[in-house]
């Protein structure tokens, strides 16, 4: 068997430091906020290269609470991508703002400047590239085109912790950006997590009030808040993990090259890199024309697989009235033909020549 994701190998090889750092934890009785917490904050703030670093209770409430510090509410319009986890555009709604899906890149499966450029109305307010799948969006271009229109950039970072961008970490280039911690992703805690990151001081006070029932001060309330606090447990977890994230993505960099080079051959098509970023593969995810032949395979090996995502967002239910007649042809057909195999930083050269036999034989032998 060769699950999608190997927690439990990574987790064997930082067992005595996480388990030390949580017996602390439990010895001092320092669960909300506490000292892990404010470290963590410090050392992922200069690792990302910002300003301030706010924890909160998960990635959709990052995004959520980065939305509500930037200004952005009722009636304004956020351009964003169909192609992704609807978290993205959930927290768009939230705040009683309209996503605007545009298409994406045929190979990047990121939205472009050029894509969202058409799309700008009077009511846009904020564009919200996200970097899907760990591959970095040209923020440079999409930067531009704020400036250019005084938009908010608020980028989603979820599946990006650690890609760089001409050597700036995705999220330090926007104006907040939004971070999820869940346990699969490459820097994930044992539960639920999340982060905002801002250069903008007045962005990060609210920031701190807004996770915490809108209190600056203990129990003086100066906004309607919420409680969006990171627990110092998952504190512990991550401030292990980060020392190693590097090295993490460098090993999913390892896989997904291995994957690459073994089916450069087959009838499909493997992840594109474009050099404008670094890909740090939060999930490797291929286009193939005979997916189900090929899901059906692996699953009977009892290897993971998975569709990331099958039903594009403008295709929801949620959004159908919202997003009716709207055509996105590219997003449509990734949708169609993605297929994502396993990757995380434990899994072996032969694992992957495993799981890339049984796709060869059914592409080459059937």
């Amino acid at each position: 068997m060769i699950p999608m994701v190997n927690l439990k190998a990574q987790y064997v090889d930082i067992k005595d430091e996480i388990e030390q750092g949580i017996a602390n934890t439990i010895e001092n009785c320092s669960f909300i906020l506490g000292p892990n917490v404010q470290a963590f904050e410090q050392e992922v703030a200069e690792y990302l290269g910002v300003k301030h670093a706010i924890s909160c209770a998960s990635g959709t409430d990052a995004l959520h609470l980065a939305l509500l510090a930037e200004g952005i509410g009722p009636g304004d319009e956020v351009i964003t991508s169909a192609f992704t986890f609807i978290a993205t555009a959930e927290a768009i709604k939230y705040v009683g703002a309209i996503p605007v899906f545009v298409d994406i890149d045929a190979k990047t499966f990121n939205i472009t400047a050029e894509t969202i450029a058409q799309a700008i109305t009077s009511k846009t307010k904020a564009i919200m590239p996200v970097h899907l799948f760990g591959q970095p969006v040209d923020v440079i271009k999409i930067k531009a085109l704020c400036e250019k229109h005084d938009l908010k950039l608020i980028e989603d970072c979820a599946q990006s912790f650690g890609a760089r961008i001409e050597g700036q970490q995705s999220g330090s280039m926007g104006h907040a950006s939004g971070y999820s911690f869940f346990p699969s992703k490459n820097l994930g805690a044992f539960g639920d997590g999340g982060l905002v990151v801002t250069h903008s001081d007045d962005t990060a006070k609210q920031l701190r009030m807004l996770r915490n029932h809108g209190s600056d001060i203990r129990y003086y309330h100066d906004v309607i808040g919420y409680n969006s606090r990171l627990d110092d447990i998952q504190a512990v977890v991550l401030r292990a993990k980060l020392k190693r994230i590097d090295q993490y993505n460098q090993a999913r960099r390892h896989v997904a090259h291995l994957y690459s080079e073994l089916m450069a051959d087959l009838p499909l098509t493997t992840p594109y890199e474009d050099g404008i970023g670094e890909h740090v593969y939060h999930q490797y995810t291929l286009l193939c024309d005979r997916r189900d032949e090929v899901m059906q395979a692996l699953q009977n090996k009892q290897i993971g697989c998975a569709v990331y995502y099958p039903v594009p967002l403008h295709q929801q239910n949620v959004f159908k009235e919202d997003c009716a007649g709207l055509s996105l042809p590219v997003t449509e057909s990734v949708a169609a033909h993605c297929l994502s195999l396993p990757i995380c930083p434990s899994l072996s050269d032969e694992s992957i020549k495993e799981i890339v036999a049984v796709i060869r034989q059914v592409l080459l032998d059937t």
